[in-house]
């Protein structure tokens, strides 16, 4: 058993000692013992292809357009000024917006027939990140901390659910644990949202630190283990006397804390090791940087990371929530997302990564079919898009579709409950499996009615 684990399970059991505390901090994986850990794993990454999966989560704030990405409407009235273009799959064509992505189309599955009658920003947002609706007394986890929890290493050196640049407002809830508790807490990095533009004082690489991670120049390794120590010894006599989740979370964070702070793994938030070249085609824009970061830590292990795209510099319009000027807008976003997202899925792809990491493409909603008065579409949930790339799907195909007018689903219409069921199967979960719930009862991973898409699946 390691010394890092061996920490863990004392803290766990509210017993941890002076001297357990001290060899935990000192074994809280020191430089040389870590070394030639992150290539071994990179190498072990690409020897193994039934490692364990992870999950990269694409979030658009705002609800995106379904008719100006992948559900082209060019034969109606509907379909607005933005033109088709071919792809790399022959038959299949999406918008000229997303022309970098038009040529990875055989590791992209867009579902085009979700129709989840939830058309208010907080509602939506809850429902599309927890797959439950926003109802009654349980508090429903959000899609990273159930998925982490299910696919995630105790101990781990970094979290296992990492979250960049999460835009909350809309409804805090729909980015928690829920009943899972604070261990399923995502690590959030990113300014809370906050998008950064280049002549702001803050850089994208500030904005995608982990904060006060790095000791005080003054304080020496063995003064610090001593501290940390101390205060072991004042939190101790409380952990026993007042045992449960929120005294247990709290040992447990201070101990991710520690491991995080004493390894080499955290060097996966320093983007300035990757090359230029490969930083300027990802895009030098928060959104861009987040994804090249989402990438270094799915490749260390992180089995689930969320990067949102919330805005982008020249748009007037809250990130997707287009209601006017919808085309210029979608332009502005898709010229960060399509490079961003084509980029990582070749990166995965080079890397040996694409078969064990699912990359989902989702908002909470999507728009209107019909133009409005303010060359704008408003909110739509009756039929619109998400989208599954990567890992666990067969791409090269559309599921699903809509009527020629695109206000209708046509063929196929999957739900809320549906997509998160087929999230699951595409990384070896069971969506059927339970968690105990905070009103004491189970709680399946996805509502028991949900229908998963078995004919995308690989």
């Amino acid at each position: 058993m390691s010394a890092a684990f061996k920490a863990e399970s004392l803290i766990g059991r509210n017993s941890v000692s002076r001297r357990d505390w001290m060899r935990m901090a000192a074994a809280g994986v020191a430089g040389s013992s870590m070394s030639g850990w992150l290539e071994e794993l990179a190498a072990d990454t690409v020897a193994h292809k039934s490692r364990r999966r992870s999950v990269i989560l694409l979030w658009m704030s705002g609800g995106p357009t379904q008719i100006d990405t992948f559900d082209v409407k060019p034969d109606h009235v509907n379909g607005g000024p933005l033109k088709p273009i071919s792809t790399s799959v022959p038959g299949m064509q999406i918008c000229e917006t997303l022309p970098k992505l038009s040529r990875m189309m055989e590791h992209i599955v867009p579902i085009r027939s979700m129709s989840t009658k939830e058309g208010d920003h907080s509602r939506g947002t809850y429902h599309l990140r927890t797959g439950y609706l926003p109802q009654g007394p349980v508090h429903y986890p959000t899609l990273g901390s159930l998925l982490s929890n299910e696919l995630g290493v105790e101990n781990s050196r970094l979290p296992n659910f990492v979250s960049i640049s999460p835009f909350r407002r809309f409804n805090p809830a729909a980015y928690g644990p829920g009943f899972l508790g604070p261990r399923s807490s995502p690590l959030i990095v990113g300014d809370g949202g906050r998008v950064v533009f280049p002549d702001e004082n803050a850089t994208y690489e500030q904005s995608l630190q982990v904060r006060n991670l790095d000791q005080a120049d003054d304080v020496t390794l063995s003064q610090a283990d001593r501290r940390l120590a101390m205060l072991n010894d004042f939190d101790s006599g409380f952990r026993r006397s007042h045992p449960g989740t929120p005294t247990a979370s709290h040992a447990s964070a201070y101990s991710q804390a520690v491991r995080m702070m004493r390894s080499h793994a955290v060097k996966a938030f320093d983007l300035d090791e990757e090359e230029d070249t490969l930083r300027e085609a990802y895009g030098k824009n928060q959104f861009g940087q987040g994804c090249l970061l989402a990438r270094r830590l799915v490749e260390r292990g992180v089995p689930f990371v969320e990067v949102s795209l919330n805005g982008v510099q020249g748009n007037q319009n809250f990130g997707w929530d287009t209601h006017s000027n919808n085309f210029e807008a979608v332009k502005t976003l898709t010229s960060v997302l399509d490079p961003a997202w084509a980029t990582l899925l070749n990166d995965l792809n080079l890397r040996g990564l694409l078969d064990s990491t699912l990359v989902v493409w989702m908002g909470e909603f999507g728009r209107t079919p019909r133009i409005n008065g303010s060359s704008g579409r408003d909110h739509w949930a009756e039929s619109w898009t998400t989208v599954l790339s990567g890992g666990g799907v067969q791409g090269g195909q559309f599921f699903g579709e809509t009527t020629p007018d695109g206000m209708k689903v046509k063929d196929r219409p999957v739900s809320a409950a549906d997509l998160l069921a087929t999230i699951c199967h595409a990384v070896g979960v069971d969506p059927m499996g339970q968690n105990m719930s905070n009103v004491g009862r189970p709680i399946r991973i996805a509502d028991p009615e949900a229908k998963p898409i078995m004919e995308i699946l690989a």
